[in-house]
């Protein structure tokens, strides 16, 4: 069965239907990994998007159990060069076609990829539909251009209620804005009482759940969309030891003063080198976003950059001068992707070590 994605320039791809017969409306975007593909598809942070995958061969090694970043995916649609019918890998549960199928998630195969991320690269994001051939070409297109990108993929993708992962070591509240799976699991490896709370939770309901650290986690859209976080986080700023990713960062920023922007087509995949600019070091880093905080934003803040992207010179970590909170763009807990800036959850908990031992001398 032929399917087709119609942009919202009026472009036209048809290819061959795999997944869901749902039609779907999405930004598309596209990832440049190589392998990962079960983790992007559950990774929170795409939802309501349509994402390409640059590598041709897509669903070798099939879906398995242990691999998913969350229990229900909010992505709206899948775009493959090729996609793999006969998986085959000692883990394989069932293949990518059967996961899209179960989860109402629409793929497209067989269209040129790479015109369509040249495309991306060139003209940026591009909302599209994912649809069947009978529809009217120009009716969709009126559609994609007349109504406007949601704003509240947050609220769909965050936890509605606090669940706790309990612990014996440091209390770790996370602020859940859309958190990889991947997140929590480093955090327990490290001993941590994690509780995670839904996005709109206020400072006070934090402070009395009596953290030793609050991380903020990654998540979809724009950051000016989620105005409840900005102002939770000043009002938690110099209390407890904070620690972002990705949105997370960006909340971190907004809330000290900075501004942020609309990349052309964002940075998404599991290969992108970022040097931290105190010792030079490169870390090669997984990193799924489409804002970024501006830099000369950052002058009349208390802010200092500590990481920069070295494909753009975009700012990809900062950390405060006067309270123990610190951010990345990127994903230090991968999945997928190296795993090169895992010592960040390292970093975070030595912050609150620090911190407590600093409110016991006072």
């Amino acid at each position: 069965m032929k399917r087709q994605l119609i942009l919202e320039d009026g472009t036209v791809f048809v290819g061959k239907a795999f997944g869901s017969e749902n039609e779907k409306v999405g930004e598309v975007v596209f990832n440049t990994g190589m392998t990962g593909y079960q983790e992007i598809l559950s990774d929170p942070s795409y939802c309501a998007q349509i994402v390409t995958l640059t590598y041709p061969l897509v669903g070798n090694y099939g879906i398995n159990r242990d691999d998913f970043e969350s229990i229900e995916p909010a992505i709206h649609g899948l775009i493959v060069k090729e996609a793999a019918i006969h998986p085959s890998n000692w883990r394989c549960e069932e293949s990518i076609d059967d996961l899209l199928k179960a989860k109402g998630i629409p793929g497209l195969e067989g269209i040129d990829t790479r015109k369509l991320t040249r495309l991306i690269r060139k003209h940026g994001t591009l909302r599209g539909k994912l649809c069947g051939m009978d529809v009217n070409v120009e009716d969709v297109v009126k559609q994609l251009n007349s109504t406007e990108e949601p704003n509240d993929q947050v609220k769909r993708v965050s936890t509605k209620d606090p669940y706790h992962c309990p612990g014996r070591g440091h209390r770790v509240v996370l602020v859940d804005y859309g958190a990889k799976h991947g997140i929590i699991q480093n955090l327990i490896s490290r001993d941590c009482d994690v509780i995670v709370v839904p996005y709109n939770t206020t400072a006070d309901e934090i402070l009395r759940l009596y953290p030793d650290g609050i991380m903020l986690s990654n998540g979809p859209g724009n950051p000016v969309d989620v105005p409840e976080a900005i102002e939770m986080i000043q009002n938690l700023l110099g209390k407890v030891p904070i620690f972002g990713i990705c949105l997370g960062h960006q909340l971190l920023a907004l809330a000290s003063g900075a501004r942020s922007a609309k990349l052309t087509f964002g940075h998404r995949g599991s290969n992108h080198p970022v040097r931290e600019l105190e010792t030079g070091k490169i870390d090669i880093t997984s990193q799924n976003h489409g804002y970024t905080i501006e830099e000369d934003s950052l002058e009349d803040t208390r802010l200092i950059v500590t990481h920069k992207a070295v494909n753009d010179g975009t700012v990809e970590g900062v950390a405060h001068l006067d309270y123990p909170a610190f951010s990345v763009q990127y994903h230090p807990e991968a999945s997928p992707g190296p795993e090169d800036s895992n010592h960040l959850f390292t970093k975070f908990i030595k912050l609150i070590e620090e911190h407590k031992q600093s409110r016991v001398r006072v």
